[in-house]
């Protein structure tokens, strides 16, 4: 029967929802099929949320009710450090390569790309409800879906909607939203916060009262920065700290942003325009505590909304047939590398993102230590609703349980186009003290496996970039091209010499800044199909030496604003053959 109604799924996935409803029902009158069988699934996702600094620590409801009743997925990254191209390859599980989303407005991003690149019509929630299930949405879902766009289109794929809309998504106190098809409607006065939490709870309460299995996504603004409406309007931008609500604003008077070694370090770190920021004094050091204390407090409303929605859903009879998801669009950093408030980076601050499960099946109060992206999410969704991957996905289900048999990866592709967003008060530190740094495109790997912990990077201006994290976890000490000296004299990566580790990680970024589908899963066997490599570790043996010296490297011909392929260096890596000797390589 399990395989039958998968098999059914598909057929909806693929011909559309008209034939559901029959189907359905069919099934029902032979085997005994109920759609309402199938998990809900409830998905709360933040914005611009930490892992890193410690930002959970400080929500105990979320504690309470997701990391000690579900599974917390502590090597979860997303792929891009910027909101809106993170959200679309969150909902189509596929990199901002593939969506060619890349930015947060035209001509690279925004919603008018997404809507451009045909996504409305093809993205998560509208495969959910042709696999029979009521979709539901409240709070942000992608930059540049505006007061004045939003009805062209409206957006597909829910049975209800109330979307908030630039340019007042960021104001905590004058914010507007536009509910299914009606005008859109200022809430200037109340609390954002406040506001998102009576719809959510509206929503769910549609979603307990229908007779087919929901998804329901609530996406609160913070602990994003506060941004002025009118400010948007003149041009003059400035990104401040968040507003939290009158009941929380004094709370952790003490608090700090955490001084680990890389927080406003003596010595510079990194490449291009981070290796020239200036160390900070104490008053901007004073203002960024201060910042951290207003994300924290901002994040407070956001845990009495996890905790209105698990109480709503135990009232129910609901809760243990509902998967709970929570997450965040991309990390955030503050201090750290002397980087004021924002994100962009490829440092861990910005890449990380907290990961919580709960569910039916789904272990409680254990750590998952799998390597875990948003590429991962929809393909997770999928599993949980029974309905078979999409080809074009490029990555595959999350480990949900202990006997979990599925393909895992060791490898994150992170990449980035355009402008360093710098946000805060004292942000002022590009060109011409403008808050948008250019040139930040890069493309990088993270790599994570038995006995190596690993971030490289090739910038647009081609520089390079390589931390093992393994002894140095604040990306402090950058090993390229000349790494940290052994005994002998020599770098080593899990006993290789510096250059042979640099050839196999810029093979597979050249691999995975332009894969599809199933390569960006198995990248390894794109490079060697006729071997049995399936680890950086498996690529390091010295009978490949030859073959990965050759290879073309990863470069760009340009620092381009957007995905411009002609801008990104070689696309194509040597493969080996069948047949052909490993000698033929030297």
């Amino acid at each position: 029967m399990k395989l039958l109604a998968a098999a059914v799924s598909f057929i909806i996935a693929a011909e559309g929802a008209s034939i559901e409803t029959n189907v359905q029902s069919l099934l029902q009158q032979v085997i005994g099929f109920d759609a309402r069988s199938k998990p809900n699934i409830l998905f709360v996702i933040t914005d611009d949320q930490d892992l890193e600094l410690d930002s959970v620590a400080y929500t105990p409801l979320i504690q309470k009710h997701l990391r000690d009743k579900g599974t917390f997925f502590r090597n979860h990254f997303v792929t891009t450090a910027l909101c809106c191209p993170s959200r679309v390859s969150l909902w189509t599980g596929r990199q901002a390569h593939n969506t060619n989303v890349t930015d947060v407005k035209p001509p690279y991003g925004g919603y008018p790309k997404f809507v451009d690149r045909g996504f409305n019509d093809n993205f998560l929630p509208v495969w959910l409800q042709e696999a029979g299930y009521d979709t539901y949405y409240t709070g942000k879902l992608f930059n540049a879906h505006t007061i004045d766009n939003y009805d062209s289109p409206h957006v597909n794929g829910y049975n209800g909607s109330d979307f908030l809309l630039d340019p007042y998504t960021y104001a905590y106190l004058n914010s507007t939203y536009q509910r299914n098809h009606d005008p859109p409607v200022s809430y200037e006065g109340q609390h954002t916060t406040d506001v998102i939490t009576k719809k959510a709870l509206g929503f769910l309460d549609d979603a307990l009262e229908g007779e087919r299995p929901f998804f329901v996504t609530i996406a609160p603004i913070a602990p994003h920065s506060n941004v002025d409406p009118s400010a948007i309007e003149t041009g003059e931008i400035t990104m401040g700290a968040p507003i939290p609500l009158e009941r929380h604003q004094h709370l952790f008077e003490d608090v700090k942003v955490p001084r680990t070694k890389h927080f406003n370090p003596d010595e510079p770190s990194g490449v291009s325009w981070v290796r020239d920021l200036p160390q900070q004094n104490k008053t901007v050091v004073d203002y960024n505590d201060y910042f951290y204390r207003s994300r924290l407090r901002a994040l407070q409303g956001v845990d009495e909304l996890v905790d209105n929605l698990v109480k709503r859903l135990e009232e129910s009879d609901k809760l243990d047939n509902t998967y709970i998801i929570y997450t965040s669009d991309n990390g955030f950093h503050i201090g750290q590398h002397r980087l004021p408030p924002g994100k962009t980076c490829g440092y861990e601050e910005d890449i990380r993102v907290p990961l919580f499960i709960r569910g039916p099946g789904i272990p409680e109060g254990h750590v998952q230590d799998s390597v875990t992206t948003h590429i991962d999410l929809a393909p997770t969704i999928f599993d949980l609703a029974g309905i078979p991957p999409r080809s074009d996905f490029d990555g595959t289900a999350i480990p949900l349980t202990l006997d979990f048999d599925g393909l895992r990866h060791e490898h994150v592709t992170v990449e980035f186009w355009g402008k360093a967003v710098m946000e805060g008060s004292f942000s002022a530190i590009g060109p011409g003290g403008s808050a948008m740094i250019p040139n930040n495109t890069y493309k990088s790997l993270r790599l994570l496996g038995e006995g190596y912990n690993l971030y490289y990077s090739v910038w647009c201006n081609n520089e390079h970039e390589l931390y093992d994290l393994s002894t140095d976890p604040y990306q402090l000490y950058n090993l390229y091209p000349h790494g940290a000296q052994t005994d002998d004299g020599e770098p080593r990566i899990l006993g290789r010499s510096l250059s042979q580790a640099v050839n196999r990680l810029d093979a597979l970024l050249l691999v995975l800044k332009s894969c599809q589908g199933g390569t960006c899963i198995e990248p390894w066997n794109v490079l060697q199909p006729e071997n049995p490599v399936r680890s950086f570790r498996d690529a390091l043996d010295k009978h490949y030496d030859a073959f990965y010296r050759a290879q073309p490297r990863v470069s760009f011909d340009w620092c381009a604003a957007g995905h411009i392929v002609e801008a990104e260096g070689p696309q194509v890596p040597l493969t080996t053959r069948y047949g052909i000797s490993w000698d033929n390589w030297v």
